[in-house]
């Protein structure tokens, strides 16, 4: 789609990775002239490929575009500001509205959908968001290759797909494996937060997450907790629930 390298490879970790049971479906679903738009203008900038060739320097990921949006409020030193990492942003609007209320805070927003890729970009341009930037490839890898050790603030999988089908469950994202990954770039204190509509998926994460030695539930009585205001509502979510789906969020520090 963007053979001239000015927007998202389709498949940026190539044949050097193994190939392993994903827990997503790579989407290249019909992109809009404005979503093309914005990846041609902006993926060069604001976007990165993640191929497990290297690991990122976070500080010169965002230093440029910080620098000139820096103002009240925000760390004098970038190296301060906190690193967030979100795995499936979908369309991106709840993304950017997260990162429009805390600008202090690096997002670094990872999907695999083309069409969200390019409206995520589109409504960071818009709204002059620094500090977000779009990664394109498998989070595992990010987590394993990529991301130093005590690099990250915070974590986000809102709405994961609950692969809802018995011999599909190994797909499902939040396991014990991919805790225990995800455990090196988190420092200690990280905030986890995963959220969903699908009840069993929710009844799993719960389970996978407390029975963990890394992570502590910040729920008093070990359960789920309310939905944050920090969190806006997506459109995902709202569709469920006028359907009655119930959603669950979870909240875990890294120990």
């Amino acid at each position: 789609m963007f053979p001239d390298g000015t927007g998202p490879s389709a498949d940026p970790a190539g044949s050097h990775h193994e190939r392993r049971i994903r827990s997503f479906q790579p989407r290249r679903s019909r992109v809009t002239p404005g979503q093309r738009a914005a990846l041609r203008r902006l993926w060069p900038r604001w976007g990165f490929e993640i191929d497990g060739l290297r690991r990122l320097d976070l500080d010169e990921l965002f230093a440029e575009d910080e620098q000139e949006a820096s103002g009240p409020g925000q760390p004098d030193r970038p190296a301060e500001r906190p690193v967030v990492l979100e795995i499936g942003f979908g369309m991106g609007e709840a993304t950017a509205d997260m990162a429009a209320a805390d600008p202090g805070t690096r997002v670094l927003a990872v999907d695999v959908h083309t069409p969200g890729q390019g409206n995520l970009l589109r409504l960071a341009d818009e709204r002059g968001l620094a500090n977000v930037r779009v990664g394109n490839g498998d989070a595992i890898i990010l987590l394993r290759e990529m991301l130093a050790p005590g690099s990250l603030s915070g974590l986000r999988v809102y709405f994961p797909d609950p692969w809802p089908k018995k011999r599909h469950h190994k797909r499902r994202l939040i396991q014990p494996e991919f805790l225990d990954l995800a455990a090196e770039p988190l420092r200690s204190g990280a905030l986890v937060h995963c959220a969903t509509d699908w009840e069993p998926y929710a009844e799993q994460m719960l389970d996978v997450l407390s029975g963990h030695p890394a992570y502590e539930n910040t729920q008093p009585d070990g359960g789920f907790a309310p939905r944050p205001d920090v969190r806006p509502l997506t459109r995902f979510e709202e569709a469920g629930l006028t359907k009655g789906h119930k959603v669950r969020d979870l909240l875990f520090r890294r120990r």
